[in-house]
């Protein structure tokens, strides 16, 4: 794939802006379309954020061609991102990460596993999991190598949820600190200190959006436990929509309102940084108006 470099810029900033200098006369449209095609790279790696910052010096190249991963697989998969080590989908609502015992067949990790041995790229390994009805981002590795420094590094991993909830805290932001244990029911509740298997979980929120009756938010993890979000949103009283089993009482889109929405971590082999993010789907946008 060729690409050819841009002037590097000359002073701090964010991307976009930048880029519609470095590149006019060509459109916004046209930009923003570069983005989300994963066509731009900044010190060799590639991005989709807007807001991607700029220093004195970066190295912007462009890719002239439309990347191959670039778009759905056969098996219905959109992929995000693809080089030797790594692999970036955008998982739908419905899907399974991985494999339970309920559910070995169809899953996200089986389709794309499957696409890779199709076109004769070689396996896949699990790095991480999301829930079943939770969409986007969703990381695999292409080699043991790759997934074992992912998973070593994965608490310094930027990871930045969006969840359309009921209701609007009572802050616009602020950060959410507890216990949590799994019981035997599956549910996740919060425990005291020192409880059978409590583990400490943070979450970190900013109200981004209110609509009438729904609100949007956008959720940092610094820990990463399981229904995390789920549970410390229904304790602020804005349960995730159509999230019935932390009491959601709604469902405005059909689905659960909470989607991966962007990455951040440290490539395993280079050291570069990558930066993913998939758009919140429609029907969440909707909801909140």
């Amino acid at each position: 794939m060729s690409a050819y470099n841009l002037p590097p810029p000359d002073e701090d900033g964010p991307l976009l802006p930048w880029l519609l200098a470095a590149l006019a006369p060509m459109s916004r449209t046209g930009v923003k379309e570069l983005l989300r095609d994963g066509r731009v790279a900044v010190n060799d790696t590639p991005t989709t954020r807007h807001d991607h910052p700029l220093k004195p010096g970066d190295r912007v190249t462009v890719s002239r061609d439309r990347p191959a991963p670039a778009g759905r697989t056969g098996r219905g998969i959109a992929v995000v991102y693809e080089d030797d080590d790594l692999v970036a989908i955008d998982k739908p609502p419905g899907l399974l990460a991985v494999a339970t015992e309920a559910e070995k067949t169809d899953t996200a990790f089986a389709r794309v596993s499957a696409e890779m041995r199709a076109r004769g790229a070689g396996r896949l390994f699990v790095v991480h999991r999301l829930d079943r009805e939770t969409s986007g981002l969703l990381l695999f590795a292409r080699t043991e190598a790759a997934r074992d420094a992912l998973q070593a590094d994965w608490d310094r991993v930027t990871k930045t949820y969006l969840a359309v909830v009921q209701g609007v805290p009572r802050r616009a932001e602020g950060v959410v600190e507890s216990f949590l244990a799994e019981g035997r029911d599956l549910r996740v509740r919060r425990v005291p200190a020192g409880g059978p298997h409590a583990k400490w979980a943070v979450t970190r929120y900013r109200v981004v959006r209110e609509g009438e009756r729904f609100s949007l938010i956008e959720v940092g993890l610094e820990t990463g436990r399981k229904h995390q979000i789920r549970v410390h949103l229904a304790g602020l009283g804005c349960p995730v929509v159509g999230d019935r089993a932390y009491g959601a009482k709604a469902d405005p889109a059909g689905r659960m309102g909470l989607h991966a929405w962007r990455l951040a971590f440290a490539h395993p082999t280079t050291g570069g940084r990558v930066q993913l993010e998939s758009p919140l789907p429609a029907v969440l946008r909707r909801a909140v108006g």
